[in-house]
């Protein structure tokens, strides 16, 4: 029995107790008839003339007392052991409570019985024939094309979740957003070129005559305007300054009219400077600083959400490989119990294995099968994690793809300085990055309420040019003609008319002819002859600036209260003393992080170098083992422990190294290296 071990001695004990249960007649009885042994080889069967039992230790005693013989009456010693059957050991390794024995004066063995009555019975198995050996299990995965794979490595992986994934596009069209909005209200200093075309046409009635209306006792006016302005924001000191050009061209019916048509142009600029309040800062460039902070929130929010996609792909991409080998181990493992099943089907079938160690290989084939699915299922979760970062459409042939990924975990010996860590996270954190922008907006919001509460004085400032022209109107009310009679022939409306008709009268009755009437060029009225002409001599009358205005003033308002921007004020007050103390919880908080991770890169640093050792030694032992499994010094049972410890070995060792890498991406993540490592 030194070629076993604990089974052996486990027989051994079982053997001991059954026989000293047993009565055996005085006289060696017949031997019974062959019985098949499962402890035994398939070939093997026992002699009639039982071997003489020599006393032995009872495994339930104390060390050193005596065994009692089995047929002397409890309590009493025999010195000289009678001879006794070497009965087969039960089935089961556990041992019943109690058991009971049955004296009998016959020729037949006595059968061994439990304390429930029922007889202990050998198990009954088929013949030993070898069976094949059973393949290795599917490892096809639901939705992935067996064959089919995509090599990876970890810069592609990241390039191309940053390229699809749609987190990051999102965080990118925030950044695009926050410059739109600094377009626009930019754009607010943008000059804006107007221009006003205008048609009125009216009819008016007039209530006096000096209104010109004349019998019909109404006026009509036809005015067409054509007015052009630039109005311009300085974005410096908060002026604005407006610059115009005026056109128009009048007809009317009124008799007082010098010109029909006339021409009328005015041309100029306006200015207005704030001089205290909104001269530093006002609402717009307010919200201008606000929103370039704004801007480079965003950017740092993109850094940020950028550098946590990338952390994520390390992981999924780590998490992959190591689900990888463990599945390349679990397959190993696998094998070496199919390799041992093989043999073992050979020797019960050459009758050098008992057959009850097929029952033991096939359970321990069985758990290994498990191992394999439970790890090909792993896969395909890591697997799934990273498609979910890289793939952009949940349609994209790639889903189907296997994912080969080919980078190796890399390992360094060197530890991690934890001041250079806390440093950079200070110096490179988005979190902390965005509230000294926060703190920066504060600041804004605090110089525009505090100026909001001043009074408000503007210089305004006009400076114009007028330029006016037309064609002068006769009496009549029409246009005037080169010459016109001196006197008019209408007695109706002209009382020189009647005159002359009645001297005419009077020239008649004396025999002598009527009067002549001499035409004469009419006056116009006092009109200098610079407005005389049409819409030419009216830019020559508006660039030549002998008619201009100039207008300098000054705006002054003086709030009673101006309750509303001292609210305003204390309310930037109260945010300031609020980022403060968030600025200090994140600094905190940043600390810890860094803390954290540069303790789980030397932790796991440690757990790679000892699980090196430890999987060194496995492979030792096993190889060990093997060896006393060949020259029968072992069972399978040892050696089945042995090839799992080696298995577990390697996979922590395997994972100690993805988890070291893993602890790598969260410092770079937690010092936002992240960039500029990869």
């Amino acid at each position: 029995m030194s070629s076993f071990r604990l089974p052996s001695l486990i027989r051994a004990g079982l053997l001991s107790l059954v026989a000293s249960a047993v009565v055996l007649a005085q006289t060696p009885p017949p031997p019974p008839p062959a019985q098949r042994d499962a402890t035994r080889p398939p070939n093997s069967t026992q002699r009639g003339t039982p071997p003489e039992v020599r006393p032995s230790t009872n495994p339930q005693t104390p060390p050193g007392s005596q065994r009692t013989a089995p047929q002397t009456p409890p309590g009493s010693q025999q010195t000289t052991p009678a001879p006794t059957e070497r009965l087969p050991a039960p089935p089961s390794p556990q041992l019943p409570a109690t058991t009971t024995t049955t004296t009998t004066t016959t020729d037949e063995p006595t059968p061994l019985t439990t304390i429930e009555g029922e007889p202990l019975r050998e198990p009954n198995f088929p013949g030993s024939q070898p069976r094949p050996v059973p393949p290795l299990p599917s490892l096809a995965r639901v939705g992935v094309t067996t064959g089919e794979t995509r090599a990876l490595t970890l810069n592609e992986a990241i390039r191309r979740a940053l390229e699809n994934n749609n987190e990051i596009e999102v965080a990118r069209n925030d950044v695009r957003l926050a410059e739109s909005f600094l377009r626009s209200l930019q754009g607010q200093y943008d000059p804006v070129l107007q221009f006003t075309p205008q048609v009125i046409k009216s009819i008016s009635p007039q209530p006096t005559t000096l209104g010109g209306a004349g019998e019909s006792g109404t006026v009509s006016r036809t005015e067409f305007s054509f007015d052009n302005s630039v109005n311009k924001r300085i974005g410096v000191g908060g002026g604005s300054y407006q610059f115009f050009f005026n056109n128009s061209r009048v007809t009317s019916s009124s008799e007082n009219e010098l010109f029909r048509p006339s021409y009328g142009s005015t041309m100029g600029v306006a200015f207005t400077q704030p001089l205290w309040r909104d001269r530093s800062i006002d609402a717009t460039r307010r919200e201008i600083r606000i929103q370039r902070k704004r801007l480079e929130q965003s950017d740092a929010d993109f850094r940020r959400r950028t550098i946590e996609v990338i952390a994520q792909v390390q992981r999924a991409y780590w998490d992959l490989v190591f689900a990888l080998r463990d599945e390349q181990n679990q397959i190993a493992n696998l094998n070496f119990a199919r390799e041992n099943f093989r043999l073992t089907e050979a020797g019960v079938a050459a009758g050098a294995s008992a057959p009850l160690q097929r029952a033991e290989i096939q359970t321990e084939l069985s758990n290994r099968e498990s191992a394999l699915l439970l790890s090909s299922q792993n896969v395909s979760l890591a697997e799934n994690t990273l498609k979910l970062l890289i793939l952009r459409d949940p349609l994209a042939p790639e889903w189907s793809l296997a994912i080969l990924p080919t980078d190796t975990p890399a390992f360094d010996t060197a530890p991690v300085n934890l001041t250079d860590s806390l440093n950079e996270a200070r110096a490179n954190r988005p979190e902390l990055r965005r509230l000294r922008l926060e703190q920066d907006v504060n600041n804004i919001d605090l110089q525009f309420f505090r100026n909001q509460t001043k009074p408000r004085i503007d210089l305004q400032a006009t400076f114009s040019s007028t330029g006016l022209a037309g064609t002068p109107v006769a009496q009549t009310g029409t246009t005037t003609p080169t010459q016109l009679p001196l006197i008019g022939t209408d007695t109706n409306n002209s009382a020189t008319a009647f005159l002359l008709a009645q001297i005419n009268q009077l020239r008649a009755a004396n025999g002598l002819p009527a009067a002549d009437v001499p035409l004469v060029t009419p006056p116009t009225f006092g009109i200098s002859e610079n407005f005389v002409g049409g819409y030419g001599r009216t830019l020559r009358n508006l660039f030549g600036l002998d008619t201009r205005d100039i207008i300098v003033g000054v705006t002054i308002q003086l709030p009673l209260r101006n309750r509303t921007a001292q609210a305003n004020l204390a309310s930037a007050q109260i945010q300031r003393e609020q980022l403060a103390a968030t600025t200090r919880g994140q600094d905190q908080v940043v600390e810890v992080e860094v803390r954290n991770a540069v303790q789980a890169v030397e932790t796991n640093r440690r757990r790679v170098l000892t699980a090196r050792v430890a999987r060194e030694n496995a492979e030792v032992q096993l190889a060990g083992e093997r060896r006393l499994y060949q020259v029968g010094r072992t069972t399978t049972f040892f050696l089945f422990q042995r090839e799992n410890q080696l298995v577990n070995a390697r996979n922590a060792e395997l994972r100690a190294e993805t988890d070291y890498n893993k602890a790598l991406a969260e410092l770079q993540r937690a010092t936002s290296t992240t960039l500029r490592a990869n």
